[in-house]
């Protein structure tokens, strides 16, 4: 029998240790313009070299983004001079590549950035870096009402264009619940119909608090009386005369709903049992107003504008004069390391906020260049887009895209809209041809079946045959799921409610 023993063995492998400077760059990415105003203020306050860019800004725009990568060396070189020579050699090669290099292992040998870093996805560290502040902040954490609708949204099987219409609608509520928003603005704002806003808007309604994205009180309390299988053809009445309840008319009540005084005060009682403000039961944190990161606009010639919202963008200036005054009067080594600290750190902060807002730009000059259709057209007209498509295109990786698209404002001509809320799902298409958009499908399922005759009832089996013909890859399971998106009843029920029709119609 073999004895057991110990030897030493080498092994050589790559790790990617994570210091607090790599850290604080992909914090930073994924922060609101609020949160990182914040933040720079904290760092302005403790960090000594830290000083305000009180020049006026310069906007940053589309064709910014493009300008050669030595201007930038030449920028980075201003900012930091030879001190910053002092930092490890890991961190400057990190930041050389803060974002552009944030690409999966397999593609680097691909491109020029073949010295970059690892997925940082894959990165653990024992510091919430990633924004987390922990299980005991999130669960004292009061939950607004906007994002308690957002995420019943998230779970909602809505296609595209409903779900942008829904977001319009949501921002749209006020703390009480109620919608303050005029439909027709809102659908004239975003290209589409106005039967399409209100039918997502009934969506919307039938979320929890119930009685939520109602436009007055009695659509309120009708809600809810709905709800509760209490809105009779008198509660039906009696809302459109709340006037009358507020008097106590009884006399006129009983003729407007048809029935005796006991009755109406059952229904009066009743009413008051319901809550005429829904939403309050929600955070009532001061509301914040959304700031856009970047602007888009129509150009003289046609063309799309793009530029980042100077306003939002902290500028922070390093104080390296007042670095060299108090660093030769320092003696002892502490003193000397704390501001060997503070300039590296001041450097990496500045340099992190200027690729922070190149990376931004980026993203959202890629995003408008291939959501062209929406801000020309509208909401109909939205293409398929997922993040890999953004992040190929600008040789990034997929999540510095999602970390960049969170939290992040556009201003179009369309309205104010979050920039992850223009990614789309889209259909396959048939031998090799470019997909198409789920919204685009809907649409032509909605057009066969208005276009069906009372004799030709499409079924959903049809209608996948139909799409197929025509270059489209659709299961009939989605094709379903499309059809009660749009509310339209199943061929069963069409031809039933068509073959009622057909003897009413011999009549007129």
């Amino acid at each position: 029998m073999a004895g057991v023993g110990q030897r030493l063995e080498m092994r050589q492998g790559q790790s990617l240790v994570m210091t607090p400077q790599l850290q604080q760059a992909i914090k930073l990415l994924q922060l609101s313009n609020i949160e990182l105003a914040e933040y720079c203020e904290a760092e302005l306050e403790k960090n000594p070299l830290l000083d305000r860019d009180d020049r006026e800004a310069v906007p940053t725009t589309d064709h910014d983004a493009g300008e050669s990568a030595a201007a930038h060396e030449r920028a980075d070189e201003a900012l930091s001079r030879d001190d910053f020579s002092k930092t490890s050699d890991m961190d400057q090669a990190a930041h050389d590549n803060m974002y552009d290099g944030d690409i999966p292992t397999q593609r680097v040998a691909e491109g020029p950035q073949s010295g970059s870093l690892t997925d940082w996805t894959t990165v653990k560290s024992g510091n919430a870096y990633e924004g987390e502040d922990g299980l005991e902040s999130s669960v004292a954490a009061t939950l607004s009402l906007k994002g308690h609708l957002e995420s019943q949204l998230s779970i909602a099987a809505l296609l595209p264009d409903d779900r942008l219409i829904l977001m319009a609608l949501i921002d749209a509520i006020d703390e009480a619940g109620y919608l303050r928003a005029d439909l027709l603005d809102v659908a004239n704002r975003l290209g589409t119909d106005l039967e399409d806003v209100q039918a997502v808007l009934g969506v919307l309604q039938g979320f929890d608090p119930v009685g939520v994205g109602a436009r007055d009180l009695a659509e309120c309390l009708s809600l809810q009386l709905k709800a509760n299988d209490r809105l009779d053809p008198a509660m039906e009445a009696l809302m459109t005369r709340l006037d009358l309840v507020a008097r106590r008319d009884m006399a006129q009540l009983t003729a407007l709903c048809g029935v005796d005084a006991e009755d109406i005060a059952d229904m009066i009682s009743e009413i008051r049992t319901l809550n005429p403000k829904p939403g309050l039961a929600f955070g009532s944190e001061p509301v914040t107003p959304v700031v856009p990161d970047v602007f888009v606009k129509e150009g003289p010639d046609g063309a799309w504008l793009i530029e980042l919202n100077s306003d939002t963008l902290p500028r922070l200036l390093v104080n390296n004069q007042y670095y060299g005054s108090v660093s030769k009067a320092s003696r002892d080594k502490d003193s000397k390391n704390y501001l060997a600290d503070c300039l590296n750190n001041a450097n990496w902060l500045v340099k992190s906020l200027d690729q922070r807002a190149r990376t931004i730009l980026k993203v959202a000059t890629e995003i408008v260049r291939h959501q062209d259709g929406f801000l020309t057209h509208g909401v109909r007209h939205l293409r398929p887009l997922n993040l890999r498509i953004i992040a190929d295109a600008i040789s990034m990786h997929e999540s510095t895209v999602s970390r960049v698209t969170s939290n992040k404002y556009i201003s179009t001509p369309r309205g104010l809209f979050e920039l992850k809320y223009f990614f789309t799902a889209s259909i396959q298409a048939m031998n090799g041809a470019e997909s198409h958009s789920a919204e685009a499908v809907r649409d032509r399922i909605r057009e066969m079946i208005e276009n069906e005759g009372a004799r030709e009832i499409l079924s959903d089996d049809r209608i996948v045959a139909l799409l197929t013909a025509d270059g489209v890859n659709i299961a009939r399971r989605t094709v379903a799921k499309y059809r009660e998106a749009l509310r339209i009843p199943s061929s069963v029920e069409r031809r039933r409610l068509k073959a009622g029709e057909a003897p009413q119609a011999a009549f007129r």
